[in-house]
């Protein structure tokens, strides 16, 4: 019998279908296998950093969860668009996943040519967030955030951060120009360290970092004077620390976190498995005291408030850095 055009589609329709079965079958079975093998971590930043001090914490409880190595390779540059770039591309088996931070949200509005769109990633967890604050040396008379910013309105003031684009250096920017209307210079300086030993010798007015980039334990040392956090309530480890509203400014909350993310195209079963696996990891009491200890709340969620957190981040951050005017090539 002759094949007529109607049997030669209802048979490619078939073929599709089984296709899809066959495919969603392997899909299936590669999630009850995984992990059959070491898991990566690329962090977006160098050693010793914010994101790689929580991927290595984090990546410890992980391994002993899936009973697999969790490898941490860094992967610096550009911002952690570097990282983010080359996982965005990488084999979606769910062994490959990107460690970065708030920069992942702000850089897709920041830079003009980041290699990478929000839905090339699948958020699997945001392990943790730490509030931007503005810190300054202990002797600086200023007590209070008010204080500074009402002396700031006769004079001129400067502040620095780790660099150009970063959520410490975006959060500042619009908190001086669209909330408390003073005029502040950005001095920005290359890493964490330089920033806070210039600030601790008076060298600039202010700092903005976020409490868990080493401030807080500045703060609790008594080497700097935290003059407010941008967080809806006080941080534990530094209790004497107001809000940014406490201070007058109740219309402004910030902060960095930390996130897990995996190429878009990750099987979901695998992803759920990541997701519930990091769950289990952030319960553990030592890894949230030591988060704590160092400035960070450590964070909960599915995976899709991890993801739906995520795409709100993106917003809120465009806002800010449209708002202030910043742009890199």
């Amino acid at each position: 019998m002759p094949i007529n055009s109607r049997m030669l589609c209802r048979w490619a329709g078939m073929t599709a279908v089984a296709a899809c079965l066959s495919g969603a079958v392997i899909g299936s079975a590669a999630a009850q296998d995984f992990p059959a093998r070491d898991v990566t971590f690329v962090v977006g930043f160098a050693p010793g950093g914010v994101a790689d001090t929580v991927a290595r914490l984090v990546g410890q409880g992980l391994s002993t969860k899936l009973g697999r190595t969790v490898v941490v390779e860094n992967r610096g540059g550009a911002g952690g668009n570097i990282a983010a770039s080359s996982v965005s591309r990488a084999n979606p088996d769910g062994y490959t996943l990107l460690v970065t931070t708030t920069a992942l949200a702000i850089n897709l509005t920041l830079r003009k040519n980041n290699g990478f769109a929000a839905g090339d990633f699948k958020t699997v967890a945001v392990v943790a967030s730490s509030p931007e604050s503005l810190v300054t040396s202990a002797n600086n008379p200023a007590n209070s955030l008010a204080d500074f910013v009402k002396a700031a309105k006769d004079k001129p003031i400067n502040f620095g951060t780790a660099g150009v684009g970063s959520g410490s250096h975006i959060a500042a920017e619009y908190f001086f120009k669209n909330i408390a209307h003073i005029k502040a210079q950005h001095i920005p300086f290359q890493g964490g360290a330089p920033a806070m030993n210039a600030v601790m010798g008076n060298q600039i007015d202010l700092l903005a970092t976020t409490l868990g980039g080493g401030a807080a334990a500045q703060i609790a040392a008594g080497k700097l004077k935290g003059l407010g956090v941008a967080s809806a309530k006080r941080v534990s480890v530094v209790p004497n620390v107001p809000t940014y509203a406490e201070a007058g400014f109740p219309k402004f909350e910030a902060s960095s976190w930390v996130g897990i993310f995996a190429p878009a195209k990750t099987d979901p079963a695998i992803v759920a498995k990541l997701n519930a696996a990091v769950e289990e990891v952030m319960k553990d009491p030592k890894l949230q005291a030591k988060l704590t200890s160092i400035g960070f709340d450590p964070m909960h969620g599915s995976q899709s408030e991890a993801d739906s957190y995520f795409r709100a981040e993106v917003a809120n951050w465009g806002k800010m850095v449209k708002a202030v005017g910043l742009s890199i090539n």
